[in-house]
């Protein structure tokens, strides 16, 4: 009997507004491109540290920042000759914070919140989130959350730029454990009473399953969010 659902957020219940990751690529290509890339060598720079960052922490199960990598994509862009010292990493984010809320991102499927309703009104059960973060921090994904009117279906948020630690770190994966017990203090929650739903094979469903919980692969397969309904 499932008691908890826990869910990936990017590719799983959201996904980029396309336009947010041109006008970023533009911002670069303009204001941090001494060597005078073109724009496509500068959308495929943001592609590779992406990639990069993404496989780092799934192997390491730590995290590496977004200001870390917004400072890759400079370095990169510009052959490790750019004068990193002289970027002001604070405003760089505030910039691709309203940036992104310029172009927010949007829910992935139209069906996604009528699942989450349809999960919530069991009443039996609790929501929560539990993802990876790469350029956009934790702090900013939850603002995004209530702009998207998905806050509210979730008892708890963990981000991995909050903790410190990636999935399929075990150690994130039992914090998850922990905050589904103490927001469930009359049940006795198991781990198998928990699933973990998300689009990645091996940061969600291989570090679900290690974590002794239940998981289900969608979007990636071309499962739909729909089939959390038949479980």
């Amino acid at each position: 009997m499932l008691h908890h659902y826990s869910f990936d957020l990017w590719l799983t219940l959201i996904k980029s507004n396309p336009f947010f990751k041109v006008e970023r690529t533009k911002i670069f290509h303009r204001d941090f491109n001494p060597a005078g890339k073109s724009i496509d060598d500068v959308a495929r720079v943001f592609r590779q540290v992406d990639l990069m960052c993404n496989a780092v922490n799934e192997r390491t199960g730590k995290n590496i920042d977004a200001d870390e990598m917004y400072l890759m994509v400079i370095a990169m862009i510009n052959d490790n000759q750019y004068p990193l010292t002289g970027v002001d990493v604070d405003k760089l984010y505030l910039d691709m914070e309203k940036l992104l809320f310029y172009y927010l991102p949007v829910v992935y499927s139209p069906v996604t919140i009528d699942v989450l309703h349809a999960l919530k009104q069991k009443g039996d059960c609790t929501l929560s989130i539990l993802s990876n973060t790469g350029f956009i921090k934790g702090k900013t994904l939850r603002k995004v959350m209530v702009n998207l009117g998905l806050h509210d279906f979730f008892s708890f948020q963990l981000y991995s730029d909050e903790e410190g630690m990636s999935k399929p770190n075990q150690t994130l994966f039992n914090l998850m454990i922990q905050n589904v017990k103490d927001c469930n203090k009359t049940k006795q929650i198991k781990p198998e009473n928990i699933i973990h739903i998300g689009d990645n094979p091996k940061a969600d469903i291989e570090g679900a399953n290690a974590a002794g919980l239940k998981s289900h692969l969608i979007n990636s397969n071309n499962t739909s969010i729909l089939s959390l309904l038949s479980l």
